[in-house]
Formats: structure tokens, sequence, C-alpha cells
């Protein structure tokens, strides 16, 4: 019996099926030769994130025949395996034994985010030299004179040198790129602010002055830099969606030959016509035909359909779906390039697209900021020179009218909202991926969800055990054993091993079903027609549902077993908060109208739409898009993924397909689907707050640029009002953690948050 938990075993079950390991030929094909029989094989592992795990991928790949070396890369997370023959090491079930999730390393997918590498730099270099410089400006303050002050003021522009030269140049140069192309934006007054806070701060050092800046100069920066880092990294999130469909795709097939030769080619180079050969576990790499063989197929990624299909000679089976029990033979009849996965990375980009022209509300804000600011300190400094003609004191004036503006509130307005949000979701068991999402969702009236795997958890549960013989439950319980099919686990799930007796050979018949003999009997576990060949009803029983699925006793039927697809908890009460809170509720599947009837009319929804492919999902969003409806949709299979990245926003489970999971902007990691309205409901909270912010910092600028314009302000008052502002931003923020209901998961999700914090501080 299992010792995982339904929802742990139900999400391996899931990752298991989209991330079917690569076979030996796909291995071969993806190593390099380094000349005579040895070879070097690069793997990716994610969770390798210490020296314990290092240890322990080392020395259990060095133990593995034909292994020459393993060399674990803790900051690339990369594992390099050299090994020697024409025999590929298992080295895939070794680190799977070990608890590791492997793939192949792709430099395209595994490249490191170099732009956020640069920003936690540039916050690091900037928050040191500021804490250092406030420690000798407390001096200047505290009374010291002369020579003494003079000293602590070249200290601190010597510090402020290489801030100014690395962390602040992020903003030159955004500022001159969009100087040169004629055009304005936020990091342009930043620029001006802090080179004339700097030249300031240095002529007054220089000249014996009282007062630097140096301060305010690179504290700015260090507020401006961390708001800019958190922006970047929820969007950052959303866009490796196109990445996660290499992984899926097979990198090859066995091409049989007219001579009657094997050859592995790589998916590019297959063409339509070519004789592949498929084995069970493997990806189909191109759309085609079957010419010979029986298998079950699991085509949820695709159609949607959480039913494995049973498929034979003449079926046409496309890219993605995932051979399950036996080896086919299929002609191709399009090339990679024109296969149904080739389809969904052009659909996802087209909808990215649209997506794209979304206008966050600090973007849109942005647009009139920057050009009032030059212009306000500008006409200060001319002003102030007409008035007095001392250019010192105007250009004083006007680098405090600058800091007193500069954009630390606006700046931090909306990251530090989306921060403290997702801290909110995420105690509620959801994450966010990116911050746009937030404000996009809380405009949504209609939501869209998809059927299989997300109102249903996609799998089968055996319904009408209790009218079924104990014994002979027993029994279909220990030939269900020896299956991957399935409702060979849902039965084998519900019964345990019991450990007949006297079976003598167990034998699976892919697309049909299982057949043992014991004491001279013959039982076949499987389709009505196969198991029950003496029985004369067909159909599929009085059950209803599933129930083909039979267990036979030399042909005669003696149990039937009917099969549902248990909907996701609470889902009915989602559904209701969804429509209580203004949203439309449709479905929308790839599965049976029987099947969809079932589910809508036990939740209570009154449009849904089956039998959709990818398109025609993705057409339906466009059509609701086009009559002015702001579309959330929430789906988990590689056939939602356009659906999902053509919605105005989008959510996944986190058993959902990896592709699935990257497309979306949230993914819920407990299996309640009450996690749909309640970030719903946190989206509009948080979006109340960002307007708060936003006007904040405009009242803060009606009030403090007037004094400040008047002479009032000195850059350091300025920088200090400036920082006040942003820390009445953030503490209007924190007041979401007060204002959002907890959901029934948030306690449990809050101790394993606690937990996780513990183990990796």
């Amino acid at each position: 019996m299992s010792c995982c938990a339904p929802g742990a075993e139900m999400a391996l079950d899931v990752v298991n099926a989209a991330s079917a390991p690569p076979s030996s030929d796909e291995i071969k094909l993806a190593s390099r030769s380094l000349g005579g029989d040895l070879h070097q094989t690069e793997l990716s592992v994610p969770t390798v994130h210490c020296g314990t795990c290092i240890q322990a991928i080392e020395a259990a790949l060095g133990k593995v025949e034909n292994v020459e070396s393993a060399r674990v890369n803790l900051s690339t997370k990369r594992v390099s395996v050299r090994w020697r023959g024409d025999r590929v090491p298992p080295l895939f079930a070794v680190l799977g034994r070990l608890g590791y999730q492997a793939h192949l390393f792709d430099p395209e997918i595994d490249e490191k985010d170099k732009t956020l590498s640069e920003l936690i730099r540039a916050v690091a270099v900037a928050g040191f030299a500021a804490g250092n410089i406030m420690l000798l400006s407390v001096s200047v303050w505290s009374g010291a004179e002369g020579a003494t002050r003079d000293l602590f003021h070249w200290l601190s522009a010597l510090i402020a040198i290489p801030a100014l030269a690395f962390a602040g140049g992020i903003y030159f140069r955004s500022a001159a790129n969009a100087l040169r192309h004629g055009r304005m934006n936020m990091d342009v007054p930043i620029a001006v602010g802090v080179s004339l806070a700097y030249a300031m701060s240095l002529y007054e050092t220089i000249n014996h002055g009282e007062h630097a800046y140096f301060d305010a100069s690179v504290s700015l920066l260090f507020f401006l830099l961390i708001g800019r880092t958190l922006d970047h990294v929820m969007r950052e999130r959303a866009r490796a969606a196109v990445n996660g469909l290499s992984r899926l795709a097979a990198r090859g097939a066995v091409v049989l030959r007219e001579d009657g030769t094997r050859e592995y080619l790589p998916a590019a180079k297959l063409t339509p016509g070519m004789r592949l050969l498929i084995a069970a576990g493997e990806r189909i790499p191109v759309d085609g035909d079957i010419v010979s063989g029986n298998s079950d197929l699991d085509c949820s990624l695709v159609s949607g359909e959480g039913t494995p299909k049973a498929l034979g000679t003449g079926a046409h089976v496309q890219a993605g779906t995932l051979n399950l029990t036996g080896p086919l033979k299929m002609r191709a009849t399009a090339a990679a390039k024109d296969s149904f996965l080739a389809e969904m990375v052009r659909l996802m980009e087209a909808a990215e697209g649209g997506r794209s022209q979304y206008r966050r509300v600090a973007d849109r804000v942005s647009a009139l900021y920057a050009p009032v600011v030059h212009i306000a300190a500008f006409a200060t400094f001319l002003g102030w020179m007409v008035a007095s003609g001392d250019w010192h004191r105007a250009m004083t004036i006007a680098i405090a009218v600058l800091i007193i503006t500069c954009p630390c509130a606006l700046g931090l307005a909306v990251p530090i909202v989306q921060v403290v949000a997702a801290r909110r979701l995420f105690e509620a068991g959801v994450m966010v991926k990116d911050g746009s999402a937030l404000e996009r969702l809380a405009t949504i009236d209609t939501a869209v969800l998809d059927k299989t795997g997300t109102l249903t958890l996609g799998r089968p549960r055996l319904v009408n055990a209790p009218s079924i013989d104990p014994t002979m439950l027993a029994i279909a319980a220990d030939m269900a054993a020896h299956s991957r099919h399935p409702f060979s686990k849902a039965i084998a799930n519900y019964a345990g091993y019991s450990g007949q007796p006297g079976i003598e050979s167990v034998s699976e018949h892919p697309g049909f079903g299982i057949e043992a003999v014991t004491e001279g009997n013959t039982w076949r576990l499987g389709r009505r027609g196969w198991a029950g060949w003496k029985a004369r009803t067909g159909g599929e029983g009085k059950f209803g549902g599933y129930g083909g699925t039979v267990l036979s006793k030399n042909g005669s039927i003696v149990a039937c077993f009917a099969f549902d697809d248990a909907t996701r908890s609470h889902a009915k009460a989602a559904i209701q908060q969804l429509k209580q809170a203004g949203v439309a509720v449709d479905m929308l599947s790839g599965d049976t109208e029987k099947a969809c009837g079932e589910v809508a009319n036990a939740l209570e929804i009154e449009n849904f739409v089956p039998a959709l492919l990818p398109s025609g999902k993705v057409e339906w969003i466009e059509a609701l898009t086009r009559a002015g409806h702001k579309v959330l949709m929430v789906g988990d299979g590689l056939n939602d993924t356009p659906a999902l990245r053509a919605a105005h926003v989008s959510i996944a489970p986190a058993t959902a397909a990896d592709i699935g999971r990257q497309a979306a902007d949230f993914v819920f990691l407990r299996e309640s689907l009450l996690a749909v309205p309640l970030a719903l409901d946190i989206s509009r909270k948080a979006g109340e707050l960002i307007r708060q912010n936003i006007a904040i910092a405009i009242v803060y600028n009606a009030f403090a640029v007037p004094i400040a314009i008047l002479g009032h302000v000195t850059p350091l008052i300025a920088a200090i009002a400036m920082s006040a502002s942003s820390l009445i931003v953030i503490a209007n923020a924190m007041r979401l953690q007060a204002t959002v209901k907890a959901g029934p998961d948030v306690a449990l999700t809050r101790r394993l948050s606690d937990i996780v914090n513990a183990a990796h501080p």
C-alpha cells in the first residue's frame, strides 16, 4: 500500500506522463563524442541545491557500469557524465531513484537570466554603498566640522562612484537610449537627478561646503533597483512557456528503411512518408498514421480527454501524444515544423503578441510623469536664476525638485503591492508568475474552464466496487497491479494487492487488456468484447460511464467495472463564488458531449462546449474578447496552452503539464479549486491598493513640489521626504495581509511555508 497521499500520487502520475525519460537513441543523439567509444552527456537537474546533493549524485552515477566519471556543477545545476560503449547507461533511472528529476540539457532552455543577475548585483552594490554613506552622514549631521567633515564627504564621494557607475549604469544606459531615439521614459529623470545630485555634492566637497547629498543619490538608486528587480522577476516567469514544448517534443525517432535497416534520425530530419517505430513509453515525434500495431495512447495533453485511446492500424496520431502500452509502426504525414506541436508554438506566439499590448498601470503613469518632472525642474532653475541670479542656489533648488519628485513612491507603488499579494496568495497555495496578471485578473468578467484535469482530477475512479464480489475484485486488483493503464491503477489503488496464489503468467495485450493464467483458468481484465468472448451482450453495461471494462473467467464475464472522473475539491463552491463575484462561467473541453454534460450538470455550469480542438478553444476566447469581455482561462493540458496564452489572464493547477504551468500567469498548488475565486478576490483588493498608492504618490508630489520650488527644501530633506513617501506606500501595501479572508487551506499552507523557510533560510 502506498505511503503517499492521493494528491501526491496524482501529481506524480501527471509528472511521469508529461515528462517521460528520453530513449537511449535520444540520449545518444544529444551526447558529444570524445573520441573512441567515449561519450559525454549533459543533464540538467533543477533540484540540486547543496553539497550533499553533489556527493549523492556523483557517487551513484560513478557506480553505474561503463560510466567513467560524473561531475555536478551546482551553480548551473548541470551534471556532466562521461561513459563508454554503445549501450547508454541508465542515467535517468539512477537519478530518479535518488529523487532527482532530470532532462537533457538544452542551452536555449537552460540559459541563465543575465538581466536578473545584473539587477541583483546592482541592488547589492547600491545597498552596500548607501549603508556606508549613511553611516558617514550621521557623523556630519552630529556636528562634524572642518577637515573631519571634508574627510567624510570625500569618503562618501569615493564610495558612491562604483555605485553610480555599476548600479546607476542600468538607468544611465536606458535614459541615453531613450534620448537617442527622441523619446522620454522614467529613467531619464532618475539619471538626471542622480547625476546632478552627485555633481553638486562633489562641488560642495571641493569647496568645503557644509552639505553634500551623496546619500540621497545612492539611496535613491537602492530603492528604485529593489522595485525594478521585483518587477523583472515577475515578468520573466511568464516568458518560458514556449521552451516547455521542447521538452515535450521527441528529439527524434527510429526510421525503418525500405531495405529493413533501422536508423535513428532527429525530429527535424523526419519527412512525410517515412516509416517510424515508436516503442512503448515514447512520444509521437510527428503527425502520422499507424500502419501496424495496437496500443493505448495518452492524448490528454493534446485533446484534453482523460481516458487513454485504444488505437490500431489506420488511426491518425498527433505529435506529442504518449504511447503507453505497445510498439507501433507509423507513417509520417507531416514534417516536424508542420506537426501539432509546431502549431501549438505558433498559436502561443500569436496569443502572446496580443497579450503584450497590455500596458501596466505604472507604464501608463510614467508616460506623463517624465516630461512633467523635467519641465518643473527646468522651470524652477530658470525662475530662480531670474529671481536671484545665483546659479548655485538655482541649481540646488532644481536638484531638490528632481529628487523630491523622483519616482520612488511611484516605482514601488505597483511592485510592493504585487509582492505582498504574491506572498498572500502563496500562503493560500497560489503561485504568481506574472506581476501584470494581478492587474489583469482584477478586470475579468468571464471565466472559461477546461474539464479534464481542471474541474475534474483527470484520474479515473472505481465507483461500483461495493457491488462487485470481493474475491473477483481481489483477483482483478492483482492483475491490474501489472499494468500502468489508468483504469488498472484505479482498480489496484482501490483494492490493493492481495497476493492471490496460483497466478502462473500475466501478459498485457496493448489496446485490449491483461490476461492471466491460474490453475488452468484464463482470466482477462479489459475491454468487454475482448475479455468476454463468450458473452452475447455488448455495450457499456448497466453501470454506465466507462462500464466497458470487465473481468472474465474462461471467456465468461464475472465482474463489471464502472469508472468516473472525480470533480476537483470544492469545484461547485468555487463556481458559485465566481458567479457571486459577477463572473460568467463557461466550460470548454476536448472530451465527449456526454462526459461534459455530466460534469456541467453536477457543477451547475449552464454553458459548455464539448469536442473542441486547441484552435477551437482559442477561437472561442477570441470571440469573447471581440465581444468586449475580459476572459480568465483555467486549464491544465498541452491542448489548453494556446488558450491560456490567448486569454486576458490564465490559471493552471500544479498537476498540469510543464508547458501548461509555464504558460499560465498563476499556478495553484492545492487540490481545491477555491484558489481561483480567492486569487480573484486578492487581485481586486490589490488593484484598489495600487490605485491608492499611485494616488498617495500624486498627492505627495502635489504638496512637496511647490514647497521645493519655493526653495524651502534642500536636496537632503528632499531625499528624506522621498524615502518617507516610499515608506507610506509600503505600509499601505501591507494592509493587504489583513483585508483578505483566509481560505480553507491557508493554515496548512502557512505551516508548509514555515517548514520550507526553516529548511532553506
